[in-house]
């Protein structure tokens, strides 16, 4: 059954709250147990890493899609859904659709890892595929909307993607809580369009905000930087941080990101597979690459810590050869 929210909260023009986070937090709770919040000590400092690896879809994605499409109207819901992901949206969204019973189309780029494409298929909901470097997955969306109808449910251009990523941050602060700490007073998060970070940076209102991106896909680093919305320079730069490959970062993100003051950083392959191994071997998670990317930042003292910062491990869909590959060179 949909669970209806006051009519000030459905309006899909909206903007996010902190209020919102907390009304998605409290979905999530009821839905999903916790995501560990794991301690690791770096440089005499110890950070905390909030382990979303673990997820039933293996990423933070699930918050955002459930918090989504509880919302649609029963009309809507019976029109069904259309999603844009690399692969860990698209099985957020398929995952909640299914145990909805909405029908869900993803729009996915025709080089996603094959485990994420199966994955997304196998929870039901259709793919569409589309060419990252000279197709728009936007303009791909709209058409099949226009076509068939439905609700696009956007990887983080939306206000119930934002504060469904951000419930993450409320669950963080709670750990923290219940072990005696107060924060979090810092936050690193992995960053493609900017939908955990604007979320994280709404539901820790106190917290210093960091976005990290991988290189050649910089672009909210690039636009906080400028003050304005910069696109990604080269669609075909090569990145084995897949989660984090957007085009571009959408103003309803951006205003989240300036108005908290929130900074970009970027790492490299190398960094990121420096983390995966560490990752692996201290706290014996499997994360992506586009998953390691915080902990990546903070591995590089390209971020400083201090004994209360959050540490985002977003993601662990990675394929199994990749894995092998990175955590034994």
């Amino acid at each position: 059954m949909t669970q209806q929210s006051p009519d000030a909260l459905i309006d899909p023009a909206r903007a996010p709250t902190l209020a919102g986070v907390e009304r998605a937090a409290a979905k999530v709770a009821a839905l999903l147990p916790q995501t560990p919040l794991l301690p690791l000590e770096i440089d005499g400092k110890t950070v905390w890493c909030k382990a979303e690896c673990v997820q039933p879809v293996g990423a933070f994605k699930i918050r955002g899609a459930w918090h989504r499409l509880t919302d649609l109207t029963p009309e809507q819901a019976n029109e069904g859904v259309v999603g844009v992901s690399s692969g860990n949206h698209a099985q957020g969204v398929a995952w909640a659709a299914k145990r909805l019973g909405i029908r869900a189309t993803i729009v996915m780029p025709s080089n996603a890892p094959a485990m994420k494409l199966a994955a997304t298929r196998k929870l039901g909901a259709e793919v569409v595929l589309y060419d990252r470097v000279t197709e728009s997955r936007d303009a791909v969306a709209a058409k099949l909307l226009a076509d068939r109808g439905g609700t696009l449910v956007h990887a983080y251009g939306d206000p119930w993607i934002i504060e469904g990523q951000g419930s993450a941050g409320i669950e963080a602060a709670a750990q923290m809580k219940a072990r005696g700490l107060s924060g979090p007073d810092k936050v690193i998060a992995c960053c493609g369009g900017g939908g955990l970070s604007a979320g994280l940076a709404l539901a820790l209102p106190e917290a210093e905000v960091v976005a990290v991106e991988p290189e050649g896909w910089d672009d909210v680093t690039r636009s906080l930087a400028a003050g304005r919305i910069l696109s990604v320079e080269d669609m075909a730069y090569p990145t084995e941080c897949d989660a984090l490959q957007t085009p571009e970062t959408w103003p309803i993100n951006f205003a989240v990101l300036q108005a908290r003051g929130v900074k970009g950083v970027v790492v490299t392959r190398s960094e990121v597979r420096d983390a995966m191994r560490l990752a692996f071997e201290k706290l014996h998670l499997v994360v992506e690459p586009g998953g390691a990317a915080a902990l990546a930042a903070v591995l590089a003292g390209k971020v400083s810590i201090t004994d209360a910062t959050l540490v985002t491990l977003s993601g662990g869909n990675v394929d199994p050869l990749k894995f092998a590959e990175i955590i034994t060179e």
